[in-house]
């Protein structure tokens, strides 16, 4: 069975978990409305992708 020579120390314990995090999605706001959304997505409150309209809300 295999068991550790050394206890693992906070160090080298917590630069293992560095990427273990949550990330927050980039968000750019609209030209038409203000409203934060996705980049390169159609925005969700007036409908509007790349100053042109469509959704129809």
């Amino acid at each position: 069975m295999a068991v550790p020579k050394r206890k693992t120390s906070k160090k080298v314990k917590n630069q293992r978990r560095t990427h273990k995090k949550l990330h927050v999605p980039g968000m750019v706001e609209c030209s038409n409305c203000g409203e934060y959304s996705k980049p390169h997505h159609v925005c969700n409150s007036c409908g509007q992708y790349n100053g042109k309209q469509v959704i129809a809300k």
